[in-house]
């Protein structure tokens, strides 16, 4: 199922409203917000998924941290998480849920979260993922639709990591390639959701499944703005370039690219280049938009906290037709 199909069942869906439903479904965002008073709203989201690496212990840190970052793309802290499991205990040994779950929980522990429970069912693939709980003040709630005219905006992680998995199924991965592919999923987005929120941000999201133009898209959709994208400064994971110029993508690229052809203009952008931006990614970085004169800001603290890929990568343009715009 593409993009396009899941959107028209979800908007079939019924919705609900209610003055302390401050961020639902509708714009498309990471986590939904609900306003318990003043001072106080939750963050909720659920996410899990099938490997993408052998390790089961990495498995299950990548698929914890993936989760968890839909809250901090919220500007949210995680506060409580529950296991969603599904196993086949029928082939697999135990031994490899334990593992699993372990990796979870050291990344929720990282995050300064606890585990209150979960739910396992058995199924013919394993699947991981967590459901999620965190706080937010309901003034600082980073969403999609926040955008701005005049806003820089902010990639936090590179791209790439759909690609490499693709590659590690087909074993013609680079140990270097995995090494940094692994590096960037299982780190959390924690740093950079804290600095955005002390700097002070106007909108943002989680760069995952729908790839970088994707959930660019979303922000502009959302906030009735264009994004003017340089290609050249957007941060790439090792042999990825090489690796799709070798047909080396994921097919969740291409519907990606399918659903997005009327959204998004490439100018002087090779075919390569905009599989690379459609490529699904797990556990990606924060899409972050900002006013200008805090951008820089932004990426020195970021940079000194350890986060050294992040990179102003384009700017937020008024526009009565939203769309995103990619220069080569």
């Amino acid at each position: 199922m593409g993009p396009g199909e899941l959107g028209e069942i979800l908007c079939q869906i019924p919705s609900f409203d209610h003055p302390n439903l401050l961020v639902s479904g509708a714009t498309m965002d990471d986590a939904g917000v609900y306003k318990l008073d003043s001072e106080t709203a939750l963050v909720q989201t659920v996410d899990y998924f099938t490997p993408m690496v052998d390790d089961p212990y990495i498995f299950g840190q990548v698929a914890a941290a993936n989760a968890l970052s839909d809250v901090y793309a919220m500007g949210g802290e995680p506060l409580t998480a529950m296991n969603i499991t599904a196993f086949p205990t029928n082939c697999l040994s135990l031994d490899i849920l334990r593992e699993i779950l372990t990796g979870g929980a050291e990344k929720v522990r990282e995050a300064g979260a606890v585990i209150v429970g979960g739910h396992t069912i058995e199924d013919k693939e394993p699947k991981y993922g967590l459901a999620v709980t965190g706080l937010v003040h309901p003034d600082k709630i980073a969403g999609n639709s926040g955008a701005k005219p005049g806003d820089v905006v902010v990639l936090t992680k590179p791209l790439g990591t759909g690609i490499i998995a693709t590659a590690i199924k087909g074993e013609i991965a680079s140990p270097e390639a995995v090494k940094k592919a692994v590096e960037n999923m299982t780190e959390l987005n924690k740093t950079a959701a804290q600095t955005m929120q002390k700097i002070g941000v106007h909108g943002c999201t989680d760069v995952t499944g729908f790839g970088f133009l994707g959930h660019a898209w979303e922000i502009c959709a959302a906030s009735g703005v264009t994004m003017e994208v340089e290609s050249s400064l957007i941060p790439l994971l090792p042999d990825v370039f090489d690796l799709a110029n070798m047909g080396i993508v994921p097919a969740g690229a291409k519907a990606n690219l399918k659903y997005l052809q009327d959204k998004v203009e490439f100018e002087g952008v090779s075919d390569t280049l905009q599989d690379i931006l459609a490529d699904p990614q797990t556990s990606g970085g924060l899409l972050i938009t900002l006013p200008e004169d805090k951008g820089l800001q932004l990426i020195r603290e970021l940079r000194n906290r350890g986060v050294l890929e992040a990179n102003i990568i384009g700017t937020i343009t008024e526009s009565k037709s939203p769309k995103v715009i990619v220069k080569g």
